[in-house]
């Protein structure tokens, strides 16, 4: 059997029996590693191992996707919630943080907070600093100064009831004095290098079994289900933010953090006040060169906007906070060779290339892929056509440098010219689809290449319903990309309609949505040979394989390999709890083009509910008219996405596809915002001129949090015009249809 450890052979070079026998392996090794991890808190193999061997796991899979195992370890995301715990929803979600991976990026950082608040180059604006720590994120909520709940952070939302663990660390005072009423102190739970040592030494003296690195110990150690072993592990707790308050404790981030000082919590010693960009990264360098004697581990330095009222104005943005950014130290590279270069095809037909590399082991982790971006970035050119790489472009052959982003996507750097092949060829992008063998198109001013088969497409096809069951469109349990790739080559799933068909043709024992005869026919020479193995055949033979497939399909689910008759109906409970689904999900889950999960939730606020979603779609056929102008007026509806959500909806497959999945569904409307009387619920808002207490995406943030619909241009269905100086043609139009027009100071006082 082959070694998972051993990546000297490129995936690619392995023979079936190789690659079965690894990905075994490799499914085994890491089960148990995750066992060891999430189960006994006793792992096994240190975090660049695990990460190395996912990685060869991925690009074996890559390599012979047929043979993708019913428990793989690639369909393994994150740590699920132990059993054991309850859940905590959080008053307030725990967000992340966006990054920085350079001085210019933290320059940008600024000067987006500066354009965002309005503020000159030259403004004073004070930004606090201080190390990132590597540890577990934990949430406390004390009540009348008494701890009443500690909680991970979850998927944000949501998290781990762990208040009986965290009253065990000395750093977590169980009693506050002189606390607000209501105070969640947010912080992050680690161990020290020393105390990690220390307790490896008693473990292996004892006869235990040691711990990895101090990250996994620690955040193992919290999710003990017995308290009594935290309790015998030293862990520590940084305070470094808050979440729900029943009163302010500070006008700024330092006050703040020094309340929570003095309240007894631990905040880090190198949090720093930063009055400019340079004193921001001139203390990133020192905390960066004074990294490895800090005595626990980090990956980066936040900086936060210090003045907590600009922390209000600034917000939130889907998943994180608008002044907030985490430096992350550099990534290691690597050199490597470029072995391939190959085309994926995703579910909007966009052709994205992805580079095969020799395997490298790049920051503890082994990569085999990179991703190109595109035929530009391979080109050795940006989509303006300016050199990148000083316009070197990348060639099969070359041996280039690799590094990690944010030490996770792994990206080609740059290639070395004086080790090109003589027999190098420019790579030549393709003009149809290696799919399905449609063109391929470019666009005018789009950096992407799509394919044009759309629905034809079986790439497409596939990627479309992957994208329905995605945990912020459907979230469909037990239907992963796993089962919808299984399910779409047996022919039980084509639209995703289908899933919601799928228990009553499971119990008539009919499941195939078309002929067994069609299902084989066009299936592409892989296609066929993976269905083979699949259904269990030594071989493709296409009369076996009808027979095979028509069995397949007339087996209860529930009797499947792979299933059994809990799984089976946990499934059909899934789907059925999703027949009603709010209405940005679903807009989101259909996979419009242009479309994300934030246009989404635009869309829908504006829209309120499907039918008049629906409505105005099919009114805008034409791309004209009062719908169309409705549409574009939408502040962060453009043009192109306005184009393809109306064409979306007057393509008449996908048209016939939308109303069978309607049938199925219940589409909730979108509740509108708590705005507790507000003047403006419900209004239409068009900001014109210049404004001079606020910027422009402030006052948009400030009438939508209130209720109100912000336009980019003015109507008839446009109820207030708030014009500044040098108002032009917009303020005309609301004086000729005679709307309601106030200044910017009457806006405020309209406010209160």
């Amino acid at each position: 059997m082959a070694d998972a450890k051993d990546d000297t052979k490129d995936p690619e070079q392995l023979t079936r029996e190789e690659a079965a026998a690894e990905l075994a392996t490799l499914a085994e090794k890491l089960n148990a590693a995750n066992l060891a991890y999430h189960g006994a808190d006793a792992p096994e193999i240190t975090d660049a191992e695990y990460d190395a061997l996912k990685l060869r796991n991925l690009a074996i899979e890559a390599a012979f996707p047929d043979l993708k195992r019913d428990d793989s370890p690639s369909e393994q995301v994150g740590a699920a919630p132990a059993q054991g715990f309850a859940k905590v929803t959080h008053s307030q979600r725990m967000l992340s943080l966006g990054n920085a991976f350079s001085d210019e990026d933290v320059s940008e950082f600024d000067q987006r907070i500066r354009r965002y608040l309005g503020l000159d180059a030259d403004a004073m604006l004070d930004f606090t600093a201080e190390p990132k720590i590597d540890g577990l994120s934990l949430s406390l909520r004390y009540e009348n100064g008494t701890l009443v709940t500690a909680a991970t952070r979850g998927d944000g939302q949501v998290g781990e009831n762990v208040t009986a663990n965290a009253r065990t660390i000395d750093d977590i005072p169980e009693t506050l004095s002189h606390a607000p009423e209501v105070l969640e102190v947010r912080g992050e739970v680690y161990m020290s290098h020393a105390d990690f040592a220390a307790l490896n030494a008693r473990q292996e003296s004892s006869g235990g079994k040691t711990f990895a690195n101090p990250r996994n110990a620690a955040a193992g150690s919290l999710r003990q289900l017995d308290p009594t072993i935290t309790a015998s592990r030293p862990l520590r707790f940084f305070a470094y933010s808050w979440g729900t308050l029943s009163e302010p404790i500070g006008d700024t981030q330092l006050e703040c953090l020094d309340k929570l000082g003095a309240l007894g919590f631990s905040t880090n010693p190198l949090t720093r006040l930063c009055r400019s960009v340079a004193e921001m990264i001139a203390h990133y360098r020192e905390i960066e060169q004074t990294r490895a004697t800090l005595g626990y581990d980090i990956d980066g330095v936040v900086y936060k906007v210090n003045d907590l009222a600009l922390q209000a104005r600034l917000g939130f943005r889907s998943t994180t906070p608008r002044w907030a950014i985490a430096h992350k130290f550099p990534a290691e590279v690597g050199v490597t060779r470029l072995e391939a270069i190959e085309i994926q095809v995703g579910r909007t037909g966009a052709l994205s290339p992805v580079a095969r590399l020799t395997p490298v082991t790049v920051g503890g982790v082994v990569v085999s892929n990179a991703t190109l971006h595109n035929a530009d970035y391979i080109a050795g050119r940006d989509s303006t056509g300016k050199p990148i790489r000083d316009g070197r472009d990348l060639r099969v052959g070359d041996w280039v440098t690799v590094y990690r982003a944010g030490d996770v996507i792994p990206k080609v750097k740059d290639v070395d010219l004086s080790r090109r092949p003589d027999d190098a060829e420019p790579y030549v992008f393709p003009e149809t689809c290696p799919i399905c063998g449609s063109d391929v198109i470019r666009e005018e001013g789009e950096a992407v290449a799509y394919c044009t088969g759309a629905l034809i497409c079986p790439a497409q096809q596939v990627e479309k319903l992957k994208h329905f069951v995605s945990r912020a469109a459907f979230d469909i349990d037990g239907l992963g990309a796993k089962q919808v790739e299984n399910f779409y080559r047996f022919g039980w799933l084509r639209q995703p309609a289908d899933i919601f068909t799928l228990r009553a043709r499971d119990a008539a024992g009919e499941k195939l949505l078309l002929s067994a005869e069609d299902i084989l026919e066009t299936a592409t020479e892989a296609e066929q040979t993976r269905l083979a193995e699949d259904l269990g055949l030594d071989a493709y033979d296409e009369g076996q394989a009808l027979a095979a497939l028509a069995a397949r399909s007339q087996t209860p689910l529930a009797e499947q390999k792979g299933w059994g008759a809990k799984s089976a109906e946990n499934l059909f409970t899934a789907i059925e709890a999703r027949r009603t689904i709010p209405l940005n999900r679903l807009i989101f889950g259909l996979g419009i083009r242009h479309v994300g999960e934030t246009s989404a939730a635009l869309l829908a606020r504006s829209y309120g509910t499907w039918a008049a979603f629906q409505g105005d779609m099919q009114a805008a056929r034409d791309h004209d008219g009062p719908a169309w102008d409705t549409l574009n007026a939408i502040d962060g509806v453009g043009g192109v996405m306005a184009g393809a959500l109306v064409d979306f909806f007057h393509e008449e497959t996908t048209r016939a596809a939308l109303d069978r999945l309607l049938a199925e569904l219940v589409v909730e409307a979108v509740a509108p915002p708590e705005t507790d009387g507000s003047p403006v619920a419900g209004k239409t808002v068009v900001f014109t001129g210049s404004l001079e207490t606020m910027t422009r995406a402030e006052a948009k943030a400030t009438a939508e949090a209130r209720g109100a619909k912000v336009a980019g241009s003015v109507s008839a269905k446009t109820d207030i015009v708030v014009a500044g100086p040098g108002a032009g043609s917009k303020l005309a139009k609301a004086e000729a249809l005679g709307l309601s027009v106030m200044s910017e100071e009457e806006w405020r006082a309209f406010l209160g």
